[in-house]
């Protein structure tokens, strides 16, 4: 059954005008990493460029509101602990997901943010990809635009690494297909009319034209897990939240683009 559904998936790449290479594990050579801006139409880069016409910028607008808005049992806001974002957030995007003491294991940025929200304003974490979730990360994130991603890669992260990287390379679902048989065999075609991009995640979250909105990088890789026909994982959970981190240690010295806008 598995070879059939192989070979069905490689028919219908084929179909949608993928010339596929032989299903085998190859990284992309770090000289040879791109951002997914590079494939992008355009028209499409044009609207990330222009901060006055990139659709995400008003998710940074309602981040900054939030930021600043006191909540919680103890009446703080993110300002009353951190001051001006735009100084002291500046760098922080590009090192997540990192490593949580109390917790023994990495959290990314929608966490952090909600375990701030517990630890310091004793307030209800914000639900995963809603719109106020979404926009206080955005914020967070744009304030360290244009900075190279400099993951943490201490001893404490390493086998969350080696589990992302697992995951990465590892078949699964009914296609029987690993992400890197798309984003490291077939990054330079197209699939439906998109960009096979290189999973490179340095832009999230993003507003993508599909969507209609902003969405975390964890919502683009669980449509990818869907694809696959693969069993689902829940927001937040330790499977994808490694998947980040060994994605952001893929995307190293890549400069953060949040907002970005891709198809």
């Amino acid at each position: 059954m598995k070879v059939a559904a192989t070979i069905v998936m490689a028919s219908l790449l084929l179909a949608a005008g993928v010339a596929l290479r032989p299903l085998i594990a190859t990284e992309i050579p770090s000289a040879e990493r791109r951002s997914g801006y590079t494939f992008m139409a355009p028209d499409t880069k044009a609207m990330q460029d222009d901060d006055t016409t990139n659709p995400g910028m008003l998710g940074v607008l309602d981040g900054e509101a939030l930021w600043n808005r006191k909540g919680g049992s103890a009446g703080k806001s993110c300002a009353d602990c951190h001051d001006d974002a735009r100084v002291s957030m500046k760098g922080v995007a590009a090192r997540y997901p990192a490593f949580d003491k109390a917790l023994a294991r990495p959290v990314n940025l929608e966490q952090r943010i909600n375990l701030c929200r517990a630890r310091h304003q004793e307030a209800e974490p914000l639900a995963y990809e809603k719109h106020d979730l979404l926009a206080l990360t955005t914020y967070v994130a744009e304030q360290s635009r244009g900075m190279p991603i400099t993951p943490d890669t201490g001893p404490e992260l390493q086998p969350f690494i080696a589990k992302g990287r697992d995951f990465f390379m590892h078949r699964q679902g009914q296609l029987n297909l690993a992400c890197t048989n798309c984003h490291d065999d077939n990054w330079d075609k197209h699939l439906a009319g998109s960009a096979v991009t290189q999973a490179i995640p340095n832009g999230y979250p993003i507003y993508r034209l599909e969507w209609q909105s902003l969405g975390s990088l964890q919502r683009r890789l669980r449509n990818c897990i869907t694809g696959m026909r693969a069993q689902n994982y829940d927001f937040g959970t330790p499977e994808l939240v490694e998947l980040e981190l060994y994605l952001m240690s893929r995307a190293r010295g890549m400069p953060i683009e949040t907002p970005a806008v891709r198809p």
